[in-house]
């Protein structure tokens, strides 16, 4: 199952869907192209851990773990907070989450601003999600291992999805062919700044 087939079952689309008030569907488009940058935020901020997958796997738990993804299921308001503290520690700036939404804009004809908003609840839900999986696939010192082969898969299997892939934008943006559409994304951000 792709990444986008888990946060339809769980209903996170929907949910985001409702609360933003759009028809499922944009949410759905908006999502599919939201997460490449994502999960090549994880993947980065994956391979900047001194740590390496495990560190990773102590900041999902310092994040909210697989209670971010609860957070956008429950009746509540989805605390967009968390979602920005998610964005913020794999994109690292503010400008990176508006070059994403730009270039999913591009890939979608969503407007931007709508995708801004879309983005920490996407974060929250795929991170939530990678937290849920890491913790039931494995236990004790190996988490970091079925993080890294969850983060892996999620990558490269979306990459190859027919349905709700993800290669769309993220072959799109993956400028230097390495795979991470994140780095390519911090170069545009940077060149917008200057």
């Amino acid at each position: 199952m792709n990444i986008m087939d888990a946060l339809q079952q769980s209903g996170g689309i929907g949910t985001m869907a409702k609360e933003l008030g759009i028809n499922e569907n944009v949410a759905e488009a908006g999502a599919a192209a939201l997460l490449p940058a994502i999960l090549g935020g994880f993947k980065k901020t994956t391979q900047a851990q001194p740590a390496g997958l495990d560190g990773l796997g102590g900041l999902l738990g310092q994040l909210g773990g697989g209670g971010l993804l609860d957070s956008v299921l429950g009746t509540q308001p989805t605390p967009v907070s968390k979602g920005n503290e998610v964005l913020g520690q794999i994109f690292g700036s503010k400008e990176v989450s508006r070059t994403v939404a730009a270039g999913a804009e591009q890939q979608t004809g969503i407007s931007s601003d709508l995708l801004k908003k879309m983005l920490p609840v996407v974060a929250m839900m795929v991170a939530g999600y990678m937290a849920k999986q890491s913790g039931d696939s494995t236990g004790g010192a190996s988490n970091g291992g079925g993080l890294g082969g969850l983060i892996g898969g999620l990558l490269g299997g979306g990459n190859n999805a027919s349905s709700g892939g993800m290669g769309g934008i993220g072959s799109l943006l993956d400028l230097n062919g390495d795979g991470n559409p994140l780095d390519d994304i911090i170069g545009m951000a940077g060149k917008l700044v200057r």
